[in-house]
């Protein structure tokens, strides 16, 4: 008896695209390919305002001054 090995009916690709303005380019590219089904691009997560204001902390980008007085000096220049 001979063993017979299954080809399964569908499989994924995954693609890792460092330049995004090609992202449309690209899925024509693979979308002209046969046997190609579906092309799907998962959606980043966009961030609440506290989940980037954490970011902000981990990444340094935090400001501190002694006073209100100091910022608005600050910021008029």
């Amino acid at each position: 008896m001979a063993n017979v090995a299954t080809i399964p009916s569908q499989g994924q690709i995954l693609v890792n695209i460092e330049d995004m303005s090609m992202l449309r380019d690209i899925r024509k590219a693979i979308s002209l390919l046969k046997g190609v089904g579906k092309i799907t691009v998962p959606r980043t997560k966009r961030l609440t305002s506290y989940e980037r204001s954490l970011r902000d902390l981990d990444e340094g980008r935090v400001y501190d001054y002694d006073s209100l007085d100091d910022l608005i000096k600050e910021i008029e220049g």
